[in-house]
Order: structure tokens, then sequence, then C-alpha cells
């Protein structure tokens, strides 16, 4: 079977022609793809009058939300189930809703068997994943709506940001604020310049995390657990070295560890800082100084985190610090008239249910030289304080323009060739290489100096080389060559 993947991936063009040898272990697909309706899919180019035939890995927490609000745009068919646990409480409500539809536990053998009956892939699934299944979808010409961040490591991302531009097909990262109230605002307001001369910025998530109950003293992994039997436990560590099973990894638990995911950082950064990133053309930063952390452990995340990144000058913009804050109470300071924190109410549920309000709600303070910005997370709009300074500026406001389409909705008419994507690699890739490098400053608890032009870390030899990363796990050196 290895011998036969390893030809799919070095002749991705003549994919559904490779005969494998399929082990008893994966639940096996229907050879012919059906819509909802139960009727046969025709596999080929999407033109603007016909839905986009979508194939779902990761179906379960926020693959899940994921798929639910793409197919209730009413642009596409969900054509193919992939998930390394189709017998998961999680998994089971998107099996019931789509009961005719071909399951996989395998995104290969997916491809395999279905590639020509699809027209884009959405991939919800745990961080460390994402690069495996983006790249094979991406040498397919697939296009792919992927979660944010992109990928765990800078240089898995920087492969992903040549891969979509090699092969040319639509690709968007799945920060949903890119296509509401705060996007339209943050570009209005820059190119009219009531946002200029951005020199700080405070970007903070101040809520409870799932590994604030681990024991910081922790020496060596979770033990090893008997593995469910419904779970695919090789594909699902996909190119990471092997992990025993422990319940601790996985549902979320992911995003915990260094080897799995990133972070609160990783998680909430691209919903707070994604449009000062893009329109201060901010880039990749010159250096990243963990000035807190406080409970440090070498395996998960600390329990809090102060993190400074400082960006240069730049077309004739001033040099700009963003500092980052997480931990329940690691709390910054607010300038005078802040005012009430918000939660922004339409903030979509997580994997473990609603934000909670917090001491400071998820969001961040922009810093220019003549005005103070407040704002939250995702779509939460920005406000000038004090009050009083907001009100004097009231009639210089540009109008802003509503949104066309939700983020969902954006990505399926940008594969039909109706809109432009809002947070295409080439804009999400330098945003999710920021947070890659924030972690590395966490786990190795070091200052670091980035040469942006070399993409290079100059004054610490290991976290320099852990912009690739341990090498990926035998059979998966593959899908850092496509």
């Amino acid at each position: 079977m290895e011998k036969s993947r390893r030809k799919f991936l070095k002749n991705a063009a003549m994919a559904c022609s490779v005969i494998t040898i399929v082990p008893s272990h994966f639940v096996f697909a229907k050879k012919e793809a059906k819509n909802q309706k139960g009727e046969l899919i025709r596999s080929g180019s999407v033109v603007p009058s016909e839905k986009v035939n979508l194939a779902c890995c990761g179906i379960g927490n926020q693959g899940g939300s994921d798929i639910n609000i793409m197919y209730n745009t009413g642009l596409c068919n969900i054509v193919a189930l992939c998930d390394t646990d189709m017998g998961a409480a999680h998994t089971l409500n998107q099996i019931k809703k789509f009961p005719d539809v071909p399951r996989y536990r395998d995104f290969r053998r997916m491809f395999d068997e279905m590639a020509n009956g699809i027209d884009a892939v959405l991939i919800g699934t745990p961080d460390h994943s994402h690069f495996p299944i983006t790249m094979l979808a991406l040498s397919l010409g697939k296009p792919v709506y992927v979660e944010k961040p992109l990928a765990r490591t800078f240089n898995e991302i920087e492969l992903m940001m040549k891969a979509a531009k090699k092969y040319g097909v639509v690709t968007q990262m799945g920060n949903q604020g890119h296509s509401e109230s705060n996007y339209f605002q943050f570009k209005a307001w820059t190119e009219a310049g009531i946002i200029k001369d951005v020199t700080a910025i405070t970007a903070h998530m101040n809520g409870g995390r799932r590994w604030h109950k681990f024991d910081v003293n922790m020496t060596r992994l979770p033990d090893s657990e008997p593995i469910p039997e419904t779970l695919d436990w090789d594909t699902w560590l996909m190119a990471v070295q092997h992990h025993d099973y422990n319940k601790d990894f996985i549902n979320g638990q992911w995003r915990c560890w260094y080897d799995f995911g990133m972070g609160a950082l990783g998680d909430w950064g691209a919903h707070i800082i994604d449009t000062a990133h893009e329109f201060l053309n901010l880039g990749l930063p010159f250096e990243i100084n963990p000035i807190k952390l406080e409970g440090h452990n070498p395996f998960f995340f600390p329990m809090a985190s102060t993190i400074l990144f400082r960006f240069p000058e730049r077309d004739g913009m001033p040099p700009c610090d963003i500092t980052w804050y997480d931990g329940v109470n690691n709390i910054p300071e607010v300038p005078e008239g802040y005012g009430v924190s918000e939660l922004d109410p339409n903030i979509p549920p997580t994997s473990v249910g609603k934000i909670q309000p917090s001491k400071l709600n998820p969001g961040k303070i922009i810093y220019s030289k003549d005005l103070i910005f407040k704002g939250g997370s995702h779509g939460q709009t920005l406000s000038i304080i004090p009050e009083e300074k907001a009100k004097e500026m009231e009639h210089l406001l540009p109008e802003v323009p509503e949104s066309t389409s939700n983020h969902w909705a954006n990505f399926l008419k940008a594969v039909k060739g109706e809109e432009k994507v809002r947070s295409p690699f080439e804009v999400a890739g330098p945003l999710s290489q920021i947070f890659c490098l924030g972690v590395l400053a966490q786990k190795l608890n070091a200052r670091l100096e980035f040469d942006r032009k070399k993409k290079i870390i100059t004054n610490n030899r290991l976290a320099n080389e852990l912009l690739v990363g341990a090498p990926p796990r035998k059979g998966w050196e593959e899908f850092y060559k496509l």
C-alpha cells in the first residue's frame, strides 16, 4: 500500500488509476458520489451556475461547524466525508446528516478514489494535520479552505504558499472575521487615513485554556492508553513522529501540546490581529521576545504569556510593536477612557462551547500618533477612544461597505469565479508564520532575532532549525516534495 501511495504522490495527475490494497480497518466508500438528494454528481470544472462539489476533511467540532455553514450557503454539494474517527460522538452528527455521502478515515484513499469528483476541499482538522492534506489537494489542483492557523511550522506554511502559487488554485484560511464588519471597516478607515501612523498594538486573549489544568512540573508526555476501536491513530498522527495514544491528545486537547497545536496565539491570533497585519502591511517581525512566560514547560504551552513582536518601518509607515497577552490573570493595561470591555455575541462557539466573559474580553488596542482604537475579535468593529474623541471624529469617518458574503460563501463563490477570496494563503501565510515564531519563543523561552529577507533566525541555532521542525515520520516525506 505504501508503494502505491508513493506512486500516487509522485504522479498526482494519474491518482485515480493507481491500484491500492486497502486494510480492512478503513471505512470503504461508494464508488460513485451522490448529492443530498441521492443524485449522481457530475465531475469536472465548476461554472457559476453549478454547485461546488466539496470534500470535507475533519467532520467534528470546528470541522463539523464549517461543514454546516458551507452547506447552508446553498453553494455546495457535500460529496465526501473524511475523519480519522468515524465512530466518535463528535462525528456522528455529520454522518447522520449526510448518510449517503462516501466516508473515509484516510484522506489519501479519498483522493485515490474520488479526485475527479471533487471540486474543492474543506480542511477542519487539528493544526498538525493541515499540511499533508492541503499539499495533496493543491497538487491535484483542488481549491482549499483551511482552518487557522495554516500549519504548525514556519516551513510548512512556506511550502503551502509556494504550492498555492505553483498550482494556481483558490485558497482561503478560516479566520471568519476577514469577511465581516471589522475587515471592511479597517480597510475603509486605513484608506481614508483615519488609521495611520500606528506604532503599537496590544492584543489579548485572557480566557481559560485547556492546559491551565495541567501540572506545570510535567516531565514526560502522558502514559499510553488503549486506542479506541473507531480511531485510525496512525493516520491521525500524520507526519508527526510517533506518539502513543492518549485521550489528552485528541478532541481539542491537541491544541495544548507543542507537538500538535499552536496554543492560544495560534488559536486566537488570527481573529484579533489579522486586519491590522494585512492593512498595515506588517509582514514578518524582526524580533520576537517572550517578556513573560508563567509556568513554562517543554511539552505544553505556558499558563500565561506576554510576547513582544517588533516590526520595522515599511512603506512610509513607522515601526510597530505588537504585544500579545494570554493567561487568565495576565491582563494588559488599558488606556484612559477605554470604557467597557464588550464580548461580541457573534463570536462562534468553540469545541468546548461559547466563549465566557473574562476580566478583559478578547481583542486589541491600537495606538497611532493621533488616535487610539479599541477593538474586539473576529468581525467586531473598532471604536475610537475616549468617547469624546470619537464624537469629534464622527464627521470624518468614511462609509463602510457591507460584506457581500460570509467567509465560507466567499470561498465557494471564489471557486465558482464570482468573487475574490479575502484571506488567501499569500495574506494568511505570513500572519500564520508570525504565530509560528511566537510559539518558538514560547517553547524555547528565548528572545529571537529574525532576518525578514532570508527568513532565518540569526541568534539561536536551535530555533532556526525548528523553523523546519522535526523530520516527517517515515512514509510522509513525499508531502514535503509536492
